[in-house]
């Protein structure tokens, strides 16, 4: 009889570690319940722990790396056999510190120690920007690739994956383990050996893609009892053989909220191409139909919800227009949804907003970071609407092959946790979606940040004015200065008015994004200017350069507030890093997409009341007004969230689509 390999048991036998979300007063119970656990003393408990264990570190100085090796792997034994105790637990950090310290020349200090205590023990873990969680997750990673079942490090982007698993190599492999990265070109024998590693630096899109690619695989069988029977029924374990991950027992999600929460709202689909050339030439004859109708008349937009509603007089218009074609147009319903599909794309999909062109192809720019998304298309017919209007070539439409959201692809680990320098906003859905408590560990050294109140004016050309207007001031004293843009556009409009100006600049978007470690480590230099999308925030570095510290450190100007206040705050962390001098201000026009989609009554009665000329109308209401829209923004957002999690549960219970492990 052909075997299962052992490593794919857990993979088949998976079960989800987390029961669906609550309803009505179980869900009322299940808030209470996350209220009164914000109530523990986590951070001060993880503080002594952490203490404790510097002091524990202390005695290891000396030793030699023999006897400390042999020390690691006594401790690697018991915590694989799971005979540690908590005596252990605390004597591997004391070890696993002053690893760091002879590897990496780093020593943990009191904060990190602690914030790795709050991870270890299933927390998200909120540490401000540049207080080093890259070495903070290795520390409770290696606890957990000691007990042999693997550890994912889950990662925003394949950059930092590889980055982070080549820099914390030589403390693994003092420990005793092996680690690797997953790259998107890898093919199926490199992600097998990756996922067989004892940590796997990865992203959550190359994750969960290979988990459905596996599930795909089993086919039919839902678990391991039937995997046992098909491998003596077919003598043979080819499928099974083929699966390259081997569970889902420990996750470390760093840039949690990024990961866990805005890259949600999306779920994942696994598609194949179709072959159907007349819904191909459709999505043509539906943007020229498009161009022909009235929007005053023929159809309304919603910019809220970002909808298109066709009104009786553009249906009537449009079954005029559609009835020589035939094929596809024949049907109402059908013809009414590509039209539908095809204005979406004119009135709420913009070039270098949401897209851009690359090499005659739509490439899709990440809303939360600015980043190019190339392996991504939008599905129901969206893609090609919008291939249509720019003139491209159209792309088959993809078969959807399975799908699952990432809210439930995470709480299917065992054991999952994270880290984050902006989490204490989102700390509600953290324990609503994934049962995980928020612990705020404090930094390392008091942070000097000035946040300045918002400037609010009537008109973009009259912010856009300011901005320019405000570095030239700042720019004067010397400053690096870092220009926050919500897209692609706004960045490219804002580098021609700088350069209009005579001030010389760097532009850092999804369209220069080749450049972007260069630019980064120079924007902290003396009287550096920097324009970058949301991408210039995660991962990377600022340091500020000879003297900038004494004229006041990095001076942020966020050009437009986001529809999460968590993505404001995470500009802000560019600046005032580890104790240095720094400050950020945020310029807001009643023109911004923000006021625009979540408090559009209330910002045309203003407009209204100030008239049609460029001023500025900061005061109190406004900003109260933008702070509004932001939570109403937030509060749909998580909406959205958790109907992309419902609809996962019901495609799984009435449609029996995605099957067991779905």
């Amino acid at each position: 009889m052909h075997s299962i390999p052992s490593t794919t048991w857990r993979a088949l036998s998976q079960r989800p570690s987390h029961p669906e979300l609550p309803y009505g007063l179980d869900a009322l119970w299940d808030r209470c319940a996350g209220f009164a656990g914000r109530l523990l003393r986590r951070r001060s408990r993880c503080l002594r722990q952490a203490a404790l264990i510097l002091d524990m570190s202390q005695r290891y100085f000396h030793i030699s790396n023999l006897n400390l090796r042999a020390m690691i792997s006594q401790l690697h034994e018991r915590f694989r056999l799971g005979r540690d105790t908590a005596y252990d637990q605390n004597l591997a950090f004391a070890l696993i510190c002053e690893v760091t310290a002879r590897e990496l020349g780093l020593r943990p200090f009191l904060v990190q120690v602690a914030g790795a205590l709050a991870t270890a023990s299933g927390c998200i873990t909120e540490m401000a920007t540049g207080e080093g969680k890259t070495l903070v997750t290795a520390m409770p990673a290696v606890l957990a690739g000691w007990r042999g079942r693997g550890c994912h490090v889950v990662t925003a982007n394949e950059y930092l994956a590889a980055r982070d698993a080549a820099l914390m190599a030589p403390v693994y492999k003092f420990c005793g383990l092996k680690v690797a990265s997953i790259a998107q070109g890898a093919t199926p024998a490199e992600r097998k050996r990756a996922y067989n590693a004892d940590i796997t630096y990865c992203t959550s899109k190359e994750i969960a893609a290979d988990f459905l690619r596996d599930q795909l695989l089993i086919g039919h069988l839902h678990g391991l009892p039937q995997a046992i029977l098909e491998t003596i029924a077919r003598s043979s374990d080819r499928r099974i053989g083929r699966l390259v991950q081997r569970g889902l027992e420990c996750a470390i999600v760093d840039e949690a909220d990024a990961v866990l929460i805005d890259e949600a709202v999306t779920p994942l689909l696994l598609s194949g191409e179709g072959a159907n050339q007349d819904y191909v030439d459709a999505y043509k004859q539906a943007s020229r139909l498009a161009e022909q109708l009235d929007s005053a008349k023929d159809y309304r937009t919603d910019k809220r919800y970002r909808e298109v509603g066709l009104t009786e007089a553009g249906k009537q218009l449009l079954g005029e227009l559609a009835a020589p074609l035939g094929g596809p147009w024949a049907g109402a319903r059908r013809r009414e949804e590509l039209v539908v599909q095809a204005l979406t794309a004119r009135e709420f999909f913009v070039r270098d907003e949401q897209y851009i062109i690359e090499d005659g192809k739509v490439v899709i720019i990440d809303k939360a970071t600015g980043r190019r998304m190339p392996d991504r298309t939008w599905r129901d017919g969206l893609h090609q609407a919008i291939e249509a209007k720019e003139g491209l070539g159209i792309s088959l439409p993809k078969t959807t092959l399975a799908r699952i959201s990432f809210q439930r692809f995470f709480r299917r680990y065992r054991k999952l946790s994270g880290l984050t320098g902006t989490g204490a906003e989102a700390q509600c859905e953290f324990w609503q979606i994934y049962h995980l408590p928020l612990v705020v560990i404090p930094t390392h050294r008091k942070c000097s940040r000035l946040i300045m109140p918002d400037r609010i004016f009537t008109s973009a050309n009259a912010k856009w004015a300011a901005v320019v207007k405000e570095v030239k001031r700042i720019h004067k004293t010397g400053r690096p200065i870092l220009i926050g843009t919500r897209s692609i556009a706004a960045s490219e409009y804002l580098s021609r008015r700088l350069t209009s100006e005579g001030l010389k600049h760097q532009v850092l978007n999804a369209v220069h994004h080749e450049k972007e470690a260069q630019i980064i480590s120079n924007a902290g230099q003396r009287g550096c200017i920097t324009v970058a999308t949301n991408m210039a925030g995660r991962g990377t570095d600022i340091r500020l350069g000879e003297d900038v510290a004494i004229f006041g450190g990095l001076h942020v100007i966020a050009t437009e507030r986001h529809e999460s206040g968590r993505i404001d705050r995470q500009l802000y962390g560019r600046c005032a890093r580890q104790g240095d001098p720094g400050s950020a201000q945020v310029f807001v026009s009643l023109e911004d997409e923000l006021l625009q989609r979540h408090a559009r009554p209330e910002t045309i009665a203003l407009a209204r009341f100030y008239g049609s000329a460029d001023k500025e109308i900061s005061s109190s209401f406004c900003r109260w007004l933008i702070d509004t829209a932001q939570r109403r923004a937030e509060r749909k957002a998580l909406r959205q969230r958790k109907e992309v999690l419902y609809t996962d549960r019901w495609l799984d219970e009435q449609l029996g689509f995605a099957g067991m492990g779905f």
